[in-house]
């Protein structure tokens, strides 16, 4: 059976069309709105000769314009591609022109920046800016198409949907990560594995129309695809979290009693800033049902404490990497005592893990190992990455009788004696910090591009508030001047402010091993 996210949209429009799909501050789209307005978007699109297939980048804080635009590019039967709002214009310009996109979807309050990426990159040909109208707008953009909202509104192409795509592998979207090489990566998932995911979270967790969901992830991250599709395929609510609103606590806690958030799904860094600052002692959320968490580790400390806070709330943790989406999942049915492991729990439906030894053997229960994965919500691979797909994408050698590709996840674990798969960290220099995804070796290459830089190391320490700390060692090269502030300015200008190290140091010269390389324990413990 053939499957697409749309499917999702034209069943709640025929069931929900007057119910809310999406919700900012004041402003609301009911699913008629949306089915409209991503239709008006979408015609524009295939009017404007866009190829069945092709990548749209999308360039927009999250807004109601940001989720219809999401639909009007799945309906013109392309793929979307999220960027992130804050990333500075270097790294955007790299991820524009890594995936080729011809097509970017943005707002005028973004003009300034695209101008600028637009010098950078000789990719873009077509740019819609949703929220201007033509005659209003003193846009100039040489040999560049641009679109405003006037033509979307004004016209009279019917969009058909393409449901189901054909095949179903056609990708849905893709994702950006950080990547080992300095070169962020693209995961690309398909309509059907995205739709595997969907319809498992939705039976699993039983979001109804009724429901309520607050959307604290950014587009750009894979805990938006829940907050968006897993709404839509309920007919339930997607509620925005404005911009910078993460930052304060207190907002955030009255944003879930003001708007009555049924579901909240984040990382857990959002939730213990809530326990630590939220004032949720004197605070009642009556219609809150469920608290997902995902992407670190949540000390067991601030789930216990907000377990104690809201003890009529389910609480879940869920796993699993970008190119997998969720694969494990686990309720926490008791406030867990401190220092206690919160179990990545069981397998979702449709899931095979393999917990695989250093010698690539399968291990004993109760021994660490590799966690291998295959299942139906598996990505199609890396944009344009061979190599880097081959390295973790391989046939499955544990069972020769189950068909498809294996995963390696990075991801240290062992099964419990309640055959529960229990984390153990990244077996490599991957970490995770606030909820993203880090390869410590990008932010190398971007210190490594600094011309008053001879070498550098970076590493992790562990924070109980937000799960890791980034740290540089450097040195400089001789008779300059460099210092922090200028480290932190080339830094800022070059990667998300989350890989930004919080510490500097500068050091006459790194350890190494006898081989040579940088020894990173022994650069660990040059700082006290």
């Amino acid at each position: 059976m053939k499957r697409s996210l749309l499917t999702y949209l034209s069943q709640s429009c025929r069931t929900q069309a007057d119910n809310t799909a999406v919700r900012f501050k004041e402003v609301t789209l009911s699913y008629r709105d949306l089915d409209r307005k991503s239709s008006q978007l979408g015609a524009l699109l295939q009017k404007s000769e866009l190829s069945a297939g092709e990548r749209v980048g999308i360039f927009l804080d999250k807004s109601p314009e940001a989720i219809v635009a999401i639909f009007s590019v799945l309906k013109a039967g392309s793929c979307y591609v999220p960027l992130d709002p804050s990333a500075p214009e270097q790294r955007l310009s790299r991820i524009i022109s890594d995936c080729s996109l011809k097509w970017l979807i943005t707002s005028s309050a973004k003009l300034p920046v695209v101008h600028s990426i637009v010098s950078r990159t000789k990719t873009l040909g077509h740019i819609v800016i949703v929220d201007a109208n033509k005659q209003n707008s003193k846009t100039e953009l040489t040999g560049i198409q641009v679109y405003f909202k006037d033509d979307a509104e004004d016209t009279s192409i019917s969009v058909v949907e393409p449901i189901p795509p054909a095949p179903d592998d056609d990708l849905a979207y893709i994702l950006y990560t950080s990547g080992s090489t300095g070169r962020p990566k693209g995961v690309m998932v398909s309509h059907r594995s995205a739709c595997s995911f969907v319809d498992w979270a939705q039976t699993t967790f039983e979001i109804d129309s009724g429901d309520i969901l607050s959307s604290h992830a950014p587009l750009h991250f894979d805990l938006s695809i829940f907050d968006i599709f897993v709404a839509i395929a309920a007919g339930a609510t997607i509620c925005l979290i404005p911009q910078g609103w993460s930052t304060f606590p207190k907002s955030i806690a009255d944003f879930i009693a003001q708007n009555k958030i049924t579901t909240w799904y984040s990382v857990p860094t959002a939730l213990i800033q809530l326990v630590l600052h939220g004032g949720l002692e004197d605070r009642n959320f009556p219609e809150l049902k469920r608290i997902l968490f995902a992407g670190e580790v949540f000390p067991s400390k601030y789930l216990r404490r907000l377990m104690l806070m809201m003890p009529e709330v389910k609480y879940y943790n869920l796993y699993g990497p970008t190119e997998t989406n969720v694969i494990s999942y686990h309720q926490v049915k008791a406030p867990p005592a401190a220092g206690m492991d919160i179990p990545i729990g069981s397998l979702c439906d449709g899931v095979t893990g393999y917990v695989v030894s250093e010698s690539g053997g399968l291990t004993p229960r109760g021994d660490i190992g590799e966690l291998y994965v295959k299942g139906p919500t598996l990505m199609n691979g890396y944009w344009q990455d061979e190599h880097k797909t081959g390295e973790v994408l391989s046939e499955n050698l544990f069972d020769p009788d189950e068909q498809g590709l294996v995963y390696k996840t990075g991801d240290m674990v062992h099964l419990d004696e309640n055959g529960l798969l229990i984390y153990h960290g990244r077996c490599d220099t991957m970490i995770k910090s606030r909820g993203y995804r880090i390869e410590l070796g990008e932010i190398e290459t971007i210190l490594s591009a600094h011309f008053e830089i001879k070498e550098n190391a970076v590493y992790v320490r562990p924070s109980e508030e937000f799960g890791s700390t980034i740290s540089a060692v450097l040195v400089a090269e001789l008779n300059t001047d460099l210092n922090e502030e200028e480290v932190r300015r080339f830094c800022s200008e070059n990667l998300p402010v989350y890989m930004v190290p919080e510490d500097i140091h500068f050091v006459s010269a790194l350890p190494r091993t006898s081989t040579g390389k940088i020894d990173r324990t022994a650069v660990a413990e040059l700082i006290p």
